[in-house]
């Protein structure tokens, strides 16, 4: 019942030919038409990342992997999951700044990090992400801020709805105690929530998943994962 987070560093697709072939066409349509580099840079690390730790799992070949990424509306733009397999895993993906994430556990399981930033109208974000007994506390700073947002993006993700779902719906422990939730009461079933440790001190990460209590949890180099690909090809 153990949760897996792998994290790892974004890139280059032009340094990387081998990992762009494990991608399906849609992933290499959406990594083309980012246009920052750094975002092209943690698409794909992400997304192989994703593949790799799937196809272990599963134990097939990471470019056949079969996508589903079907939202509730019907369009191509929801969470992906695994088509065609009713006893996989639940997985998920994240990437901010210098590190990109991919989770992986028994059930639905959501994953996110954020790098640590200036924010500019903090008011403005409070209102849309805190609850109200969460302001009534008073608006943390930043990097408060930012712990906050992760834990909650964790559990969306987690659940599927992502930032479709109002955040200020859900009432969470304060950033810097252990991360709990408090109230939801939008929620379906339990949820539970966890801050997990990065590579990064400035770049916060929290994993959620389905149940009541928090299973265990372990992080893995996902910049091994990556490498092996690069040596296994020769390149």
């Amino acid at each position: 019942m153990t949760v897996t987070v792998w994290w790892a560093a974004p890139t280059d697709p032009g340094d990387r030919p081998d990992l762009v072939t494990l991608l399906d066409s849609h992933e290499r349509e959406r990594m083309s038409a980012l246009r920052r580099a750094e975002d092209r840079a943690r698409y794909l690390a992400a997304h192989a990342l994703a593949r790799l730790v799937l196809a272990t799992h599963l134990d097939t070949d990471p470019a056949s992997i079969d996508m589903d990424r079907t939202c509730r509306c019907g369009k191509p733009h929801g969470k992906p999951r695994l088509a065609g397999h009713g006893d996989a895993p639940g997985f998920s993906l994240t990437h901010s700044g210098a590190l990109v994430g991919v989770a992986l556990g028994p059930g639905p399981v959501g994953v996110d990090v954020e790098q640590h930033r200036e924010l500019s109208g903090l008011d403005g974000l409070a209102r849309h992400a805190l609850s109200p007994a969460e302001r009534e506390l008073g608006v943390p700073g930043p990097a408060g801020f930012l712990v906050t947002w992760t834990r909650k993006e964790a559990l969306l993700k987690a659940t599927g709805d992502g930032l479709s779902a109002p955040m200020d719906a859900i009432t969470l422990s304060s950033p810097g105690t252990p991360a709990r939730v408090l109230h939801w009461p939008e929620a379906t079933g339990s949820w539970w929530l966890a801050d997990v440790d990065t590579p990064h001190p400035d770049h916060p990460g929290a994993v959620a998943g389905a149940g009541t209590d928090v299973p265990p949890i372990t992080v893995a180099d996902g910049d091994a994962v990556l490498s092996v690909v690069r040596g296994t090809m020769g390149g």
